[in-house]
């Protein structure tokens, strides 16, 4: 006989939102969490992340349409601010810009073509010189708060939340049984929901065909704030032809409170992350000191704080919703799956139900590379 109908594995943004859906549709749900609340160990810690709707593919597209009313949702059920509409620019050697505006068009999110003479007229501690994409529905999200709201919100439904619990197997039993074992002993559920960051491979290696997640250590910046004369947006920036000394693109926005973030995106040290030191790698870190100094004149790129988090990739850099028998993974978030958490916690819920995941983000494309 099972205990549960779910167990999540995993208590991050992607875990409690799946908990959360779960627990909304009556299913017996346990989630459970491998370190304490507001550990700072895996992807979803920190204070800020960018919602930005600047894509162009249609099922990134509805999912964020999906995810925005989704946290609405969560706001209003729990009387917690999740998201700030401070707005995003985009700009640089972006090739996909238009297409990026025509989709959006399309969903009925609104986006804006503004010179680089306009746009450092709004945003004069950012630097342009190239048209700007602007969204002014996009925005800045609480990461800390996100994690704590669903959580809050999952338990208000049902779901058992258990922190500092770390999983010690999963076993499949039959196409409609898994075992997962902790410290406290084995517990068995109908299915089991997989989505631990950069833990995923060592909990699924042999059980689910995975493709190659690569985990890297990240070490973005807060830098402090120069100018407050305005209401600063959240920005991306990709690299032009004499850009050749940058690690990547740019990301950032401002963290209230602590100071402008910025970060390279996707291209920290190669780590095991039960091996980590948590120091910002010094030559990148000057490198994205050299970035504010040149790029953001309303920062000071010599008063700044580094911060450490992980990324886990997959080979295409298109995160991965599917399941296989029991067994449900989300994965490959980072760096750009968390504002589309809740719909995501969707996603995983209806494939815990046997339904089926858009076939862009599910394993059957890496067979076909």
């Amino acid at each position: 006989m099972t205990d549960l109908d779910v167990v999540v594995v995993g208590g991050g943004a992607m875990g409690s939102a799946a908990a959360w859906e779960l627990a909304s549709r009556g299913r017996q749900v346990t989630l459970l969490e491998r370190f304490a609340p507001g550990h700072v160990h895996g992807a979803s810690h920190g204070a800020s992340r960018n919602f930005n709707v600047a894509y162009a593919e249609p099922a990134h597209v509805a999912l964020l349409v999906e995810a925005e009313l989704r946290w609405r949702e969560l706001e209003h059920e729990t009387g917690a601010r999740l998201l700030d509409r401070v707005g995003i620019v985009n700009h640089g050697d972006h090739p996909r810009l238009d297409e990026v505006h025509a989709a959006l068009g399309a969903a009925g999110i609104p986006s804006a073509f503004l010179p680089p003479e306009e746009a450092a007229r709004r945003w004069p501690g950012l630097r342009f010189t190239t048209r700007v994409l602007h969204t002014p529905s996009a925005g800045r999200l609480h990461a800390d708060a996100s994690v704590r709201a669903l959580q809050q919100a999952a338990a208000a439904r049902g779901a058992e939340i258990r922190h500092e619990t770390p999983v010690r197997g999963i076993r499949v039993l039959d196409d409609d049984l898994v075992e997962v074992t902790t410290d406290d002993g084995p517990m068995t559920a109908r299915r089991v929901v997989v989505a631990a960051g950069a833990w995923t491979a060592k909990l699924l290696g042999g059980i689910v065909p995975l493709p190659p997640l690569v985990v890297t250590q990240e070490q973005p910046a807060h830098f402090a704030v120069l100018d407050a004369s305005f209401e600063w947006p959240g920005f991306n920036h990709r690299p032009g032809p004499g850009d050749d000394w940058w690690y990547s693109g740019v990301y950032g926005m401002e963290t209230p409170g602590e100071g402008v973030k910025a970060g390279w995106h996707g291209v920290g040290p190669v780590i095991d992350p039960d091996a980590r030191d948590y120091a910002a790698e010094p030559v990148q870190l000057a490198a994205l000191r050299r970035y504010v100094r040149e790029w953001i004149p309303g920062a000071d790129a010599d008063r700044a704080v580094a911060i450490s988090c992980t990324y886990t990739t997959t080979p295409d850099s298109v995160f991965l919703l599917d399941a296989v028998g029991p067994v449900v993974v989300g994965a490959g978030f980072s760096g750009h799956g968390f504002k589309f958490t809740p719909a995501i916690g969707r996603v995983l819920a209806d494939l815990a139900e046997g339904r089926a995941a858009p076939e862009v983000f599910r394993l059957g494309r890496f067979a076909r590379v």
